[in-house]
């Protein structure tokens, strides 16, 4: 009976050091220059959102870097970026006839109004990868024992060029409205399984009906957006995704998610181009 009594103590004990509170204390780190932004196919406004670090603890919203002077070059050409709001966004945007080409190496260049980290300059580059042209996408829907109000497979078909390893990023329009605004909710692949064959109905989303947000209904029209990017923006968006952040940065990103931002810059400046092909959910 003593034994028994002093397990039953000994368990109590093991059982109270495990539940006990520990508290991590992270130390601060040097404030860094946070970049996110990119160029598309398509003609249009594109924009680079500039702000910096913080702890990684941080819940308050990243504080804005203003009046900086802000400009991406193909090579050839340059072209300037204008705050949105001078002084006030952090949002640099293109002029609206801006159209990147495939192949083409893009450079940004950010030089500070004032020193971030000690820092008073940046750049990144991103080669426009081509993209498969679509043919077709159709959302079709099932209902497994996991889903019990059903869910909706996004399925797409084009022909993958297979002449290299290719990486694409997937977004989803629903009656004209950008449905992936965050980068949990977009979808990335590369083409391992389907080098240089015809996709012939792949998925690529799967929309949980369940979700006010994703669901469907018949009579809805879909966009997908096929967009080809590069073997590094395709890693960068998965250790992103890892880590439970949203692009774009609300919160302070961890510094151990590779960028291609220069002189320790975090985030990320890419290019990509662009099809689209629409349907209606029936």
């Amino acid at each position: 009976m003593t034994r028994k009594i002093f397990y039953i103590i000994l368990l109590a004990v093991i059982a109270v050091a495990c539940t006990e509170k520990v508290n991590l204390k992270l130390d601060s780190t040097y404030t860094r220059l946070v970049v996110d932004g990119n160029v598309q196919s398509d003609t249009g406004v594109y924009a680079v959102a500039l702000t910096t670090s913080a702890d990684y603890f941080s819940n308050a919203p990243l504080p804005r870097v203003h009046n900086a002077t802000v400009t991406v070059t193909d090579g050839a050409k340059m072209f300037t970026l204008h705050e949105s709001q001078p002084g006030v966004s952090g949002i640099y945007q293109t002029d609206p006839g801006f159209a990147g080409q495939i192949g083409k190496s893009y450079t940004l260049h950010i030089s500070l109004h004032d020193l971030i980290g000690g820092i008073s300059s940046a750049e990144a580059t991103s080669v426009m990868p081509s993209v498969p042209h679509l043919d077709s996408v159709a959302a079709v829907f099932e209902t497994p024992s996991n889903h019990p109000k059903g869910r909706w497979i996004i399925k797409l078909w084009a022909q993958d060029p297979g002449n290299e390893a290719n990486f694409y990023l997937f977004n989803l329009y629903k009656n004209g409205r950008l449905m992936t605004d965050t980068i949990n909710k977009k979808a990335i692949s590369d083409d391992k399984f389907y080098n240089g064959s015809y996709m012939d109905g792949v998925p690529v989303m799967r929309l949980n009906n369940e979700n006010s947000w994703e669901a469907l209904k018949p009579g809805d029209t879909i966009t997908l957006q096929m967009s080809g990017i590069t073997k590094e923006y395709y890693n960068f968006i998965q250790e992103v995704d890892l880590s439970g952040l949203n692009i774009p940065f609300f919160t302070g990103p961890p510094a151990n998610i590779k960028g291609n931002v220069s002189n320790g810059g975090i985030g990320f400046f890419a290019a990509w181009s662009n099809s689209f092909k629409s349907a209606i959910v029936k």
